[in-house]
């Protein structure tokens, strides 16, 4: 199992899991910009494991997956590659005239790169699985997130999706913690990227302790936004669970200022909220 430079804890731990040999990755950045990256070791033949999200920097880290599977391909040809977060998920439709399909294109250098499989967690939506033409697995972090908030002590808990798109995955969740849950009506305005919710108001939400589920967070804009709303409805306090906690511009900050109390997420991307492991999970996929 080879570790990416975005991914070497979780990939210590999913090694672990499968009972597999770890090899390191050294990574060292030019001037330029350039990435040179050395493998530790020799993998032994037979099926190769590569291990790293594509999280900002998206771009490099993406390649740093590409060239990852290049070096694998040398001494296999079986190489699976699990890209725990994977970036240009969104980007898997021409919503506007002249807009790139860039998932396409990633999936393509994925396939050119001489990968035979892809395990994801949770990507932002499975119309993209499409795109891929080789198998490609997606897993979902939310019974482990589940797990976690079972432990926690919360006043009638309700789950709540920030907007219609996230109601199945919210739907999930409740259902796996025992409860109810209800979706924000969000509008978007595709051009300029602001956040409207519609929802009328919601005597169903107070004074309960409330979990905003969404499968990644980048800004923060739209937690911001609902958390906003289901204060002024009255609510106990608001936590956030995720898969994916990108938290871009000090996004962490502004959602806590907004009042959620905790952001907890899974670690595909590290840092102080990915408490929730989900090596386990994608032990099983490959």
């Amino acid at each position: 199992m080879i570790g990416g430079n975005a991914s070497s804890d979780l990939a210590r731990r999913l090694a672990g899991k499968a009972k597999a040999r770890y090899v390191s990755t050294e990574l060292r950045v030019f001037p330029d910009g350039e990435s040179k990256i050395t493998i530790s070791a020799r993998p032994k033949k037979g099926k190769i494991v590569v291990v790293n999200s594509t999280y900002p920097p998206v771009d490099s880290n993406l390649l740093h997956t590409l060239v990852l599977i290049s070096k694998a391909r040398q001494f296999s040809s079986q190489i699976i590659c699990v890209i725990p977060y994977l970036g240009y998920a969104r980007q898997d439709r021409e919503f506007l005239p002249g807009e790139v399909v860039t998932l396409a294109v990633i999936a393509k250098l994925l396939r050119a790169s001489g990968v035979s499989k892809i395990v994801v967690v949770d990507i932002h939506s499975k119309l993209g699985l499409r795109h891929f033409g080789i198998p490609i697995t997606n897993v979902s972090a939310v019974p482990e997130l589940v797990n976690h908030f079972k432990k926690m002590r919360l006043n009638d808990p309700l789950v709540v999706s920030p907007d219609s798109g996230g109601a199945a995955r919210a739907k999930e969740f409740a259902k796996l913690y025992g409860t109810g849950v209800i979706a924000l009506q969000k509008q978007r305005d595709r051009k300029t990227g602001k956040v409207e919710i519609k929802t009328a108001n919601l005597d169903k939400v107070r004074g309960r302790d409330l979990v905003l589920v969404d499968d990644m967070i980048s800004t923060g804009g739209s937690i911001i936004k609902a958390t906003e709303f289901l204060k002024k409805q009255k609510c106990g306090r608001v936590f956030v669970a995720c898969t994916h906690a990108l938290l871009i511009d000090n996004a962490e900050k502004k959602i806590r200022r907004a009042g959620v109390s905790q952001i907890i997420s899974a670690n595909t991307i590290p840092g102080k909220t990915s408490i929730v492991d989900v090596s386990g999970i994608i032990a099983k996929a490959i």
